[in-house]
Parts: C-alpha cells; structure tokens; sequence
C-alpha cells in the first residue's frame, strides 16, 4: 500500500554550492530563506541555538537516479554492497536530505548556515534547532566504510 502525503517548501537554499559535489561541505556557507506565507515571527527565537537541522528534497536529482537495490556507497568496489537505507545518498526512494548544520545568523526570513549539504535552490521541508537532548544516547556503531566515507565531507 502506497500512502501519500502533500507537501509544499517552507524555504529555498539561496547561495552556496551549484553543483552536488560529494566532500567539502563544511566549507560552504549559503542561505535559507523562508516561503512569504511566513513571517519573521517563524523564525523567533532559533538564533539562541548554534545548530539547525534542515530537512530538503534533492528535486535536482532525476528519478531514473532513484535507487531501491543494494549498491556500493559511492560506486567504490572496496566498500560492501548495502542497501540505501543502509546508507545517506542523495538516490533515495522519496528524495529527502536531512543535514545538521551551523547556525551563523537569524535575520527577518533569512537563516546563515554553514556546513548545509543541499545546492542553491533547493526545497526545504522543515528547519528544526538541534537540541541535545535528542542527540543519540550511548555509544554510536557504524561501520569502517561509514567512517571513511565522512573523512573529508565536512
């Protein structure tokens, strides 16, 4: 059974990469700025957080990208076949990044960011602050390729 659910942006990525690149990201600084069905008011508050987690769509990305199989991570033959919800490549099922990044600035509609792994132009769904209480509790496990994959992202 296929369930659906509408959605519509709340924000666009302004600035920062044009082109999906894989490492690096940290680096890049853009903008988030919000639908005009929302006002300032949205964003009351949120610059008292150093972190934010945005959820986006990669909409640049075709649908014939789109993977449900098993695949390397990257296409690196050194890395295990896993599946894609083993794994946080852009070629999901429904196309949703979600990325924690440093909040530099609140002004009117506007958010500064760095370290946001979306292009210029992307749809956001959801800008939500990072609280610490729901950061994992305990030790974190992944495997060797999940670590080695993440060496130069940020």
């Amino acid at each position: 059974m296929t369930t659906l659910f509408p959605m519509a942006a709340i924000a666009r990525v302004e600035g920062g990469r044009i082109a999906a690149e894989d490492d690096k990201w940290d680096g890049e600084a853009a903008a988030i700025v919000l639908e005009s069905r929302f006002g300032p008011e949205a964003l009351l508050g949120l610059d008292a957080f150093s972190h934010v987690e945005i959820v986006f769509v990669f909409d640049q990305l075709a649908e014939t990208e789109i993977t449900l199989a098993a695949r390397r991570p990257r296409g690196n033959p050194d890395w295990p076949m896993v599946g894609i919800f083993a794994q946080c490549g852009r070629n999901r099922p429904n196309r949703i990044g979600v990325s924690v990044c440093r909040l530099l600035s609140v002004a009117g509609t506007r958010l500064e960011v760095r370290g946001l792994d979306a292009i210029a132009g992307t749809p956001v769904l959801d800008i939500k602050p990072v609280l610490r209480g729901f950061l994992p509790r305990g030790e974190v496990r992944e495997p060797a390729w999940a670590g080695a994959i993440m060496a130069d992202y940020w």
